[in-house]
């Protein structure tokens, strides 16, 4: 066999659904896990520093901070280890095996095995949905923080109306309600949404949200392939026919 026709071969058996959906949930993960981590921690001092004077107002949630941190380290080594995973299903479920180790054999082991990656992956894809809403919610208080200082700007000229536009972070549950002053109002709120803690966080939740999206993708994308490859399995199994997906 010439090296043309040995590179076609490889080629022809590269499972590319499953590869695409390495590489998207590889990305996915990275932003999520690196930017939602870096996120949280300047998330913790902007509370700290604009929201709240006492320690005891914000060290309930300096806490669940650190524990979303841990799961974020769990979480990426994780879906690490899984796509590595379904990545080498995809390639073992393709006509390049088949060729490569003999004639194709669909066995009960193998479509038990591909039927629990079908379910597996369906119950994380569902999980991650909950993930990505999850992920929303920071946006959605940046944006309404944004959106007010954007408004105080644009009133500098009434400054009765300007102390009278405030966000209350006692409102999203982030503070107990006594805690003092557990909101920013007027110039001073204007002054936090121009400093550069600000507006890195803001983008640091804008990029995890995007991550948790293409995670969610390559999550649906993986769906998709092992469903194909167990369909193989169970179906042209006997016929010698090996997946592409």
């Amino acid at each position: 066999m010439g090296c043309y026709d040995c590179c076609m071969r490889c080629l022809g058996g590269v499972p590319y659904c499953s590869l695409v959906a390495t590489l998207l949930c590889f990305s996915g993960i990275a932003l999520f896990c690196g930017c939602g981590h870096q996120a949280l921690t300047e998330s913790e001092r902007l509370i700290e520093t604009y929201f709240a004077r006492n320690m005891q107002d914000y060290i309930t949630l300096a806490y669940i901070i650190q524990y979303f941190q841990y799961f974020i380290y769990g979480l990426a080594s994780f879906f690490f280890l899984y796509c590595i995973v379904l990545l080498a299903e995809g390639f073992y479920t393709t006509s390049a095996a088949r060729q490569t180790f003999g004639e194709f054999r669909s066995t009960m082991c193998g479509r038990c095995l591909s039927s629990s990656f079908i379910v597996m992956t369906y119950v994380l894809a569902v999980l991650w949905l909950l993930v990505f809403a999850f992920s929303a919610l920071p946006v959605y208080f940046f944006y309404n923080m944004d959106a007010t200082c954007h408004t105080i700007d644009v009133l500098t000229e009434t400054p009765a109306s300007i102390n009278q536009l405030c966000v209350d972070a006692r409102q999203y549950g982030l503070l107990p309600w006594n805690a003092v002053p557990g909101k920013a109002c007027g110039m001073t709120l204007s002054n936090v949404c121009k400093t550069r803690e600000y507006q890195m966080t803001y983008d640091l939740y804008i990029a995890a949200f995007a991550g948790a999206g293409i995670t969610l993708l390559a999550l649906l994308t993986y769906t998709v392939s092992t469903t194909y490859n167990f369909a193989v399995l169970q179906y042209l199994g006997r016929k010698g026919m090996g997946a592409r997906c």
